[in-house]
């Protein structure tokens, strides 16, 4: 299923180098397959630290850590 949100402008440059830096930190986190409190927090850090999260880091936290963890391709390590 494709989500539009047709109200939604396109991410200026400074959030595209947000959404990167977001992607790294979750690429790190997710690397050994397991998802910590600790690194959870950060990547929640990190996606509020401009005091709003976009609709484009949402769909990227999604992607990479919450569908995972549906799928069981990552653990929570608590």
């Amino acid at each position: 299923m494709e989500v539009t949100r047709p109200n939604v402008a396109e991410p200026t440059a400074e959030e595209l180098l947000d959404l990167e830096k977001l992607k790294r930190v979750i690429e790190r986190a997710i690397a050994d397959y397991k998802l910590t409190e600790d690194e959870l927090c950060q990547i929640k850090a990190i996606a509020w630290a401009d005091g709003k999260v976009t609709p484009q880091e949402l769909n990227l936290i999604s992607e990479m850590v919450t569908q995972k963890l549906r799928d069981g391709e990552l653990e929570w390590v608590w």
